[in-house]
């Protein structure tokens, strides 16, 4: 039963000539799947229709072929042939009784036009933000008239699409009338450049188009970035982001507000707080009369309340909560707030658009495969029989696996040889900035401790005779990772350091707490965000740190997470010494500890560290020991009435959290269920 204090968050939002059922608005979010994989999309935003959310918007959607992003997968409606792809998705909103939004997008200097070859135009001639060596030319008059002419015809097709709201897009730096609003890439001396009322003119254009032609059947939406935070260089809500607000208050049916670029706006949690975006916002209300829509990565409920009584906002937007929980809005609506999956603000979300693959997320497993695997966030497949099952390793893929067991109804026995259940993330959420990541163990857990038909065992290591005198039926090995500290991985393809030398360390014995002095060398060949974030600790100490890393950049791969830029300057600002484009080749005992040679990945001169410590952080063997003492004594599984033994998650194959948790939920649903190895284990989109 939904308590009384959240009643506010189901009242209906009157949004020019539609209505919204209730305050849960699903902002446009890119997905890795567009127009590539229509029904995978439709399927995913139905999804969230059906979880309560009351506005479901696209991803950004092309309106011509002269400003195309491939090779990313987004979408697309250059002309009536695209409608009945983009006629699934409005059609699988509208079916749970949620209105359908559509970002129309002219990307300018953001694309390169790559699929086209069109040469990209702009206010004013730049090169494109991509690193590709093409440049963006001016727009003359006929070129702002074309782009005026296409949004308009674009938004006809996605009335007759059936969407509810048509989206003019100016934020994250990316659509052209952003480009038009910003000195910073505006600089005509005509009509559309010089004085703000000038540089508003084509958004103004734009909304009055939209308005004059679906106006009375589509609420229209601008979407508009109202800070750049590159202060005084780019538009900041203080002066211009709010002028442009007043000078067009009551314009559009709705304001969706948010900052610039991508990267800002959506912040991991390891460099910002929910609800981070609210001072950029706070003004808007007093603007304008028309509603107001932001974001800041809310998962409390009590938070909504607040920005919603405060008078900060009409709506909720959400992305990355939304994909973390579809049925969020379902369960506040239920009084079940123990059930919702609060979104950890990894950003692994975004890694699923940056690489053209449909998205997956951390804390919600189905996200991507709802079409073409079947899998309902909230459903599963009760148990197809009374075998038992032993789960041993409570890190994230046999919480996932125990949790997802025990909804489907089978008796689950889970053991760990540690105290605490968590896995990696005992230690990893106690790292700067990561302790949302510990809610992938609080809900599983929370979720366990409820079932009757789990049984959980901390402390309890096993042995493979353990494991036969325990008779499972099935038994899943779930033991996890564990870091090399030889050196070996990428880099170096055999290892680099005598592992037991003085003064090395591995990241599991840092992460445990043991004393290092310094200064201290960490190397990292792995790329993601582990390395870093020792880095930033130890630092943080007050402890000579240097990060030495082959790659050209700081903690290189999490460019995919949007947070490589602030890595990076946030070592800087400790005082970190980096040295990138630089391999270890030598360590040799010396005066102080240790002597490191450093040579730059495309050689050249070599250099020497004199460290008292030094954490290779390079690759991850499985702890798979268990697994294949047990494989090695398989004529004695029917004795003890085992059918089944699997490894899954790390101690399979070393990956991301996301992946371990994703191996335990699929090992869940595939458990009981016939799999045949020769066939494609999904369904898939035929263009």
């Amino acid at each position: 039963m939904r308590n009384p204090r959240y009643d506010i968050l189901f009242e209906p939002v009157r949004i020019g000539p539609v209505t919204a059922p209730n305050r849960f608005y699903q902002v446009p979010h890119c997905n890795g799947m567009g127009h590539v994989y229509p029904q995978t999309l439709a399927r995913m935003r139905g999804i969230k229709a059906e979880g309560g959310w009351g506005v479901i918007c696209t991803e950004e959607v092309e309106i011509s072929p002269l400003s195309e992003i491939a090779p990313h997968h987004e979408g697309r409606l250059w002309d009536k042939r695209d409608i009945p792809a983009l006629r699934l998705m409005t059609d699988a909103c509208h079916e749970h009784g949620a209105l359908a939004g559509i970002e129309l997008m002219f990307n300018g200097y953001a694309t390169p036009n790559r699929y086209s070859r069109e040469p990209p135009i702009a206010p004013s001639p730049l090169p494109v933000s991509a690193m590709d060596p093409i440049q963006a030319r001016q727009a003359s008059k006929r070129d702002i008239a074309n782009v005026r002419r296409w949004h308009r015809a674009a938004a006809l097709r996605a009335r007759d699409a059936g969407f509810d709201l048509i989206y003019v897009y100016a934020g994250h730096d990316l659509g052209m009338p952003m480009h038009f609003l910003s000195r910073r890439t505006n600089r005509r001396s005509d009509e559309y450049g010089g004085s703000l009322e000038n540089r508003a003119r084509l958004l103004r254009e734009l909304i009055e188009d939209t308005k004059d032609a679906v106006g009375d059947r589509c609420a229209v939406v601008v979407r508009l970035a109202v800070d750049q935070l590159l202060g005084p260089d780019g538009i900041t809500a203080e002066s211009e982001g709010h002028d442009v607000i007043a000078m067009l208050a009551e314009l559009p049916d709705l304001w969706d507000v948010n900052i610039a670029d991508w990267s800002n706006d959506s912040q991991t949690a390891r460099f910002s707080e929910e609800g981070y975006q609210e001072r950029y916002i706070a003004q808007v209300k007093g603007l304008t009369s028309k509603p107001v829509v932001g974001v800041g990565r809310y998962t409390s409920p009590d938070a909504m309340v607040r920005v919603i009584k405060s008078g900060l906002m009409d709506l909720i937007g959400a992305a990355r909560p939304s994909i973390a929980d579809p049925f969020l809005p379902r369960k506040i609506e239920q009084g079940r707030l123990e059930d919702i999956r609060e979104c950890i603000g990894c950003n692994i979300c975004v890694t699923g658009d940056n690489q053209c693959v449909p998205i997956r997320c951390t804390q919600n497993p189905t996200m991507g495969e709802e079409w073409r695997r079947d899998w309902h966030p909230e459903r599963i497949a009760a148990r197809a029989s009374d075998r038992s099952v032993l789960v041993v390793g409570a890190g994230p893929a046999g919480l996932e696996l125990t949790r997802a067991l025990g909804q489907r109804g089978y008796e689950v026995t889970l053991c760990d040889a540690q105290e605490q259940f968590g896995g990696r993330l005992i230690q990893e959420s106690r790292l700067p900035g990561l302790a949302s990541w510990h809610r992938v163990v609080d809900y599983r857990l929370q979720q366990i401790q409820r079932m009757s038909n789990v049984q959980m065992l901390r402390g309890s290591p096993v042995s493979a005779e353990d494991v036969l005198a325990f008779a499972a039926s099935a038994v899943f090995i779930a033991t996890g990772s564990r870091w090399r500290s030889d050196g070996l991985g990428r880099t170096h393809r055999a290892p680099l350091l005598d592992p037991g030398m003085r003064g090395v360390f591995s990241p599991e014995r840092a992460l445990a707490g043991e004393v290092l002095t310094g200064p201290l060398l960490i190397y990292d060949d792995d790329h993601y965000y582990l390395a870093g974030a020792l880095a930033e600790r130890y630092a943080g100490k007050g402890i000579e740190v240097h990060y030495v890393t082959p790659a050209a950049k700081v903690s290189e791969w999490t460019e995919q997470t949007m947070e490589q830029s602030r890595i990076h300057s946030r070592l800087l600002e400790l005082g970190v010494q980096i040295h990138c484009q630089r391999r270890v080749t030598t360590v040799l005992p010396g005066a102080g500890g240790l002597s490191v040679g450093l040579t730059c990945v495309y050689g050249g001169v070599a250099r020497t560290l004199e460290v008292a410590s030094l954490m290779p952080v390079t690759m991850r063997d499985s702890v798979d020991a268990l697994y294949r003492e047990l494989l090695a004594a398989e004529s004695r599984w029917a004795d003890s009435g085992i059918e089944t033994v699997q490894a899954i998650g790390d101690a399979w194959a070393p990956s991301t959290v996301a992946a371990a948790v994703y191996a335990g939920h699929r090992a869940a649903r595939e458990f009981d269920q016939p799999v045949d190895a020769d066939q494609v284990p999904f369904k898939r989109e035929w263009v």
